[in-house]
């Protein structure tokens, strides 16, 4: 009577089971907005990025799906990007610094995680570092507090009272105040090179040349880091020894730069999505900075220049570029 009874429970335990399976839930596939420079295909960062969210445990397609879109070194179409992002119903956006301003114009409730811009309480994007009380959290760059830095480098690279030339436009206006501080501070005299367009980037090289600058400092903001390659070629043709803030200028044939590592705060950028997606609110996420800074030098830049790179610059360098 008893085994009777058993079978019957196991039989009745086996129709009810799938119905149980099938009443459960469906697992909610998390759809991440992600805008960048370059184009999706060619982006290391975004690379960087998704090894982030593997080490945390992540697959793609069963946990979340990314909606990438790259400007091609074309801010002005992030507008359009931000658009349509948002009408995609994404559950949090990953930028770049230059499509922060069209986030902000265009929403203030889609959590925003910043992959990293110059100042984000000077530019507005948060309150303070630590407590953001907005959409925006991520990190700073806090380029100014390493400007003076760079020129540091630039002078130990040539020495001597030669100007130097500073490449920048009004998205990095707060880098050119820190030049200027830094500078004044120093008593090393600075050439300003304004473009507000890339069609003035060469005729800035034709004002540097004319005024007999020694050096170049570049910034990475707005319209040059899409003409990265241009600028480098046109610092080489023009016998300006240039520091740049990314290493993405000495890649692409530029011969010295001091800065953050890019790839490594998008892939630190996935702790931010895990964060968002289990609940927490940007606002209350404080916003971080770099901890890794690389010096990189490129030697056949250096060697078109006819310069010698001193010894002590080469020690420190954490790569050098053959």
């Amino acid at each position: 009577m008893e085994r009777r009874a058993l079978f019957r429970t196991l039989a009745l335990g086996t129709l009810v089971a799938p119905r149980i399976a099938r009443a459960q839930p469906p697992r909610k596939v998390y759809r991440i907005g992600i805008l960048s420079l370059r184009p999706t295909s060619e982006s290391p960062s975004i690379k960087a990025l998704l090894q982030g969210l593997g080490e945390l445990g992540y697959v793609y397609g069963r946990d979340f799906v990314t909606e990438a879109r790259g400007s091609e070194g074309r801010p002005d179409r992030f507008p359009d990007m931000v658009a349509e992002l948002l009408g995609l119903r994404v559950d949090v956006i990953l930028a770049a610094g230059p499509a922060l301003p069209a986030l902000k114009q265009a929403t203030s409730t889609i959590p925003v995680i910043m992959a990293a811009t110059l100042d984000p309480v000077r530019q507005g994007f948060v309150q303070s570092l630590a407590h953001p009380g907005t959409n925006f959290t991520g990190f700073s760059l806090q380029s100014p507090d390493t400007t003076g830095k760079r020129l540091q480098l630039l002078k130990e690279l040539v020495p001597g009272a030669v100007p130097v030339a500073v490449l920048w436009d009004q998205r990095s206006i707060v880098e050119w105040q820190a030049a200027e501080a830094a500078a004044q501070e120093r008593g090393w005299k600075l050439l300003s090179l304004e473009i507000r367009n890339a069609g003035e980037i060469e005729n800035a090289f034709k004002a540097a040349t004319g005024a007999r600058a020694g050096t170049l400092l570049v910034f990475a903001a707005g319209i040059l880091f899409p003409n990265a390659r241009r600028v480098a070629e046109l610092a080489t043709k023009s016998r300006l020894p240039a520091m740049y803030e990314l290493r993405e200028y000495v890649e692409a044939g530029g011969l010295i730069a001091y800065g953050p590592d890019i790839d490594d705060i998008w892939r630190r950028a996935a702790t931010y999505v895990d964060k968002i997606l289990k609940g927490a609110k940007p606002a209350d996420l404080p916003v971080e900075q770099p901890t890794k800074f690389d010096l990189i030098i490129n030697l056949k830049t250096a060697k078109a220049l006819g310069l010698t790179i001193p010894p002590s610059l080469l020690l420190r360098a954490d790569e050098v570029i053959q």
